[in-house]
């Protein structure tokens, strides 16, 4: 039903890297899907037989009001002919934004909480006053991360990871870490560059994660904390600078939230010599695109593409 996309390593031809001998490539995620993209698509699609092998086509699930999570599933619901149900954080604000609105063009129901109850969103009682309020529904947790979606970020890894000696992507919730750590199976070296500084609640939630897939914990993966610039919807005018600098040089487009935190980072520890002279560097792109419209919305036009 979900077939694993054909997908793109690209080779970065950026003057900045020759000094250094490093060579840097990118796994473009985010051309699989105009807009189901990026690790979104890995950890979505094995819920989503999972949830028709239970003969369920209703999904719930939650997030921020520019969650690429929420923006995924409704892309997927009406894709494969699923019921979307959002939960949303916060109060409605009209007229919705671009994440918000898309996904409600796509037939999403968004059903708006306070922030308050929404810190309950792991507990029973409220998915219990939700099935009261919209019936059954297979439930897809915020970000998607769960161990039927670090099964499915385990097949991004393509036969040409054995090339490279580093796997960097970027971390949220940790399942697409996760993911390439089990898929990898203790093989390589793996760079996680969190978006936000959890003072090591990651790290045990991405071990977690592998306990429950593999029963062990591959040691081969550590996580740099240097890059989240505050947090999810935090930046800075040099962490912009970078990103539409980057896209003047390679014409690769970044987000500010992940993506662009990431190959900042990347380049960062370039400079700093954290990588030897002719290592062999993978940054995964892991979508995250359709933020980009919000972002600008939000804090004005800075993404300049």
């Amino acid at each position: 039903m979900f077939p694993i996309p054909q997908t793109e390593i690209q080779l970065l031809t950026d003057p900045f890297l020759e000094p250094y001998g490093i060579n840097l490539s990118i796994h473009r995620l985010d051309r699989i899907h105009t807009a189901l993209s990026g690790n979104k698509w890995y950890k979505l699609t094995h819920n989503l037989a999972e949830a028709k092998r239970q003969n369920q086509n209703k999904l719930l699930t939650f997030g921020g009001a520019y969650s690429n999570h929420i923006y995924a599933v409704a892309a997927a619901g009406k894709e494969w002919g699923f019921e979307t149900i959002g939960v949303i954080r916060g109060e409605k604000m009209m007229p919705l934004n671009p994440t918000l609105s898309f996904a409600e063009n796509a037939g999403m129901t968004l059903h708006f909480i306070s922030r308050q109850l929404y810190k309950e969103k792991n507990n029973e009682a409220l998915l219990i006053e939700l099935k009261k309020h919209f019936g059954d529904f297979y439930l897809l947790p915020e970000g998607g991360t769960n161990e039927l979606a670090v099964r499915g970020c385990e097949e991004i890894i393509t036969a040409q990871y054995n090339d490279f000696d580093y796997i960097v992507c970027p971390v949220g919730t940790g399942g697409t870490l996760a993911g390439i750590a089990s898929g990898l199976n203790g093989q390589k070296k793996i760079i996680g560059i969190p978006v936000l500084n959890t003072n090591g609640f990651l790290e045990k939630t991405i071990a977690e994660l592998l306990l429950r897939v593999k029963q062990e914990i591959p040691h081969n993966w550590n996580l740099i904390n240097d890059y989240t610039f505050g947090g999810y919807a935090k930046f800075t005018t040099d962490l912009i600078t970078f990103i539409n600098t980057f896209y003047e040089r390679t014409r690769i487009p970044l987000d500010p939230i992940y993506t662009g935190k990431m190959v900042y980072g990347v380049y960062d520890l370039i400079q700093k010599t954290y990588f030897k002279k002719g290592e062999k560097i993978l940054v995964i792109h892991t979508g995250g695109l359709q933020g980009i419209a919000g972002f600008n919305e939000r804090f004005g036009n800075q993404i300049l593409f």
